[in-house]
């Protein structure tokens, strides 16, 4: 059975500027739809319709087809099912019509492929034409009339117990799976027979305006912390100032610059290296006090006074034939945002620029020099001790 996933992800959104690839936690927002439609059982293609050439650039980064859409199809008012439709046309042209759509947003970032299946297995095992995911509503709706309010799912003179009432549900905005024949014919998603699959509440959670967007990242990195798997790292990577000192140059009555370091962060490094992690660094400032110190910690891929980052981040990842997700890099400042965007654990001190706290999957709640290095030491090494 052929299964289109089609991903409608428009340029031009006004609550939050460029929403669909605003970093979450790390990652385009975007990208975790892809992620977790790449992860389904069922799905055989993923494509996203965009008129954004950045939303396309990205996409297809991650793993996505994209089909053009459109400017006329999309404005502010135009509908998610002509965006469909059009990516429908346009395969046609290549001859594919798949079985099924399904019908993702990626602004329920929180989704898995779980539901994804679930929708999809829910839509065929009831026989249906179409299903959504949903979750259990229990809360009772009210309607403003010209000199009273009224209840529209309840009696207001006669207020029933939960256990008492008939069950309710909330459609999720996360995942729609249609039969592409009825679809066609009916040219919206609910048609003919429709199913419901339920997901757990905690995944439930679109992203509409920035107050949305904050709480999601949070509940995202909550999750991500409890499934943190570090078994792939092979590689800590580290910028110096701001990660290893607070960022500060103190100055002696001769003139002379000094930096402070953390006794903790060095047996950090320490104990890295004693599990064979790869250790190195790369800043752009070139001294001598960062210098020795890094020689003390024995750090021998030791890049300083470097401009282009991510050059070196490249050469390093060739040099040990390491893939993205077997580093982990550490960085405070924007110039760091290239490596940590790529990497497979991304941190960052609380000292952090707020561009690279939304780059970064774990932020520490120390500062740079306080401490910060070796909680990532203890981050890596706890984390490999329970696998």
């Amino acid at each position: 059975m052929e299964v289109l996933c089609i991903i409608p992800a428009r340029g031009g959104s006004k609550g939050i500027p460029k929403k669909n690839i605003k970093l979450l936690a790390g990652k385009p927002l975007i990208a975790h739809t892809i992620e977790i439609a790449k992860k389904s059982n069922r799905i055989t293609k993923i494509v996203v319709s965009t008129d954004d050439d950045e939303i396309k650039e990205i996409s297809k980064k991650y793993g996505a087809e994209v089909i053009k859409r459109p400017a006329e199809i999309s404005g502010d008012f135009a509908s998610s099912e002509s965006a469909l439709l059009h990516v429908l046309e346009e395969l046609k042209k290549e001859d594919y019509v798949p079985d099924l759509i399904v019908f993702l947003q990626c602004t329920s970032p929180l989704t898995t492929f779980e539901d994804i299946d679930g929708t999809i297995n829910v839509l065929e095992n009831k026989n249906a034409d179409t299903a959504f995911a949903a979750v259990d509503f229990h809360y009772f709706l009210w309607k403003k009339t010209s000199d009273d309010v009224i209840g529209i799912n309840h009696d207001k003179n006669k207020r029933l117990m939960r256990q008492e009432r008939e069950p309710q549900y909330k459609e999720a905005g996360a995942v729609y799976v249609m039969k592409t024949s009825g679809f066609l014919k009916h040219k919206h998603r609910f048609f003919g027979k429709t199913a419901i699959y339920i997901m757990p509440s905690e995944r439930c959670w679109e992203i509409d305006d920035p107050s949305d967007f904050r709480i999601a990242e949070m509940l995202m990195k909550e999750r991500n912390m409890v499934n943190l798997d570090l078994s792939k790292i092979k590689m800590i990577l580290f910028d110096v100032d701001g990660v290893f000192t607070d960022g500060s140059v103190y100055l002696n009555k001769e003139g002379e610059e000094n930096l402070k370091f953390s006794r903790i962060d060095g047996k950090g490094i320490e104990l890295l290296r004693n599990e064979n992690y790869l250790i190195g660094i790369i800043s752009s400032e070139d001294s001598s006090i960062v210098r020795k110190r890094m020689e003390k910690f024995k750090i021998k891929e030791l890049h300083l006074g470097i401009k282009n980052k991510l050059e070196i981040y490249e050469h390093l990842k060739t040099k040990y034939d390491l893939l993205d997700e077997e580093i982990c890099f550490c960085g405070d400042d924007i110039q760091d945002i290239p490596i940590l965007s790529k990497v497979g654990l991304s941190c960052c001190p609380r000292n952090a620029q707020p561009k690279v706290e939304d780059a970064c999957f774990f932020k520490s709640k120390l500062k740079g020099g306080e401490g910060f290095v070796r909680e990532v030491a203890n981050l890596i090494l706890n984390q490999n001790e329970k696998n």
